[in-house]
């Protein structure tokens, strides 16, 4: 195990446990943070869409053709938005730093 770091909608950053193998988003919602995700990981809508901090872009790697046309879709999009439901956790992302959108709103 290790962790992510998640600054939420109100700006407070909080570190989780993270478990290798499952996404990001499973592991941001799996730790009681409000995060919207809306189709649970299917890459069909944008209710997981978080910013990468700039240290950790290399290490998630490029969004697929199927993620890029969703991010389209985003509020607000930046060069580091990511559907966190596309990036799978491994141990070469221990300390991630992510920060939740708009788009992850749950109300």
């Amino acid at each position: 195990m290790g962790t992510i770091k998640v600054t939420d909608l109100e700006g407070n950053t909080h570190e989780i446990q993270a478990t290798e193998g499952l996404s990001i988003m499973e592991n941001i919602y799996d730790a009681k943070i409000p995060i919207k995700a809306a189709c649970f990981g299917c890459c069909s809508c944008s209710t997981c869409h978080v910013y990468i901090d700039e240290a950790w872009i290399k290490e998630t790697g490029q969004p697929s053709e199927e993620e890029e046309d969703i991010l389209d879709m985003v509020v607000d999009l930046k060069e580091n938005s990511r559907l966190s439901c596309q990036i799978t956790y491994n141990d070469a992302l221990d300390g991630i730093h992510v920060t939740l959108s708009e788009d992850t709103k749950t109300d």
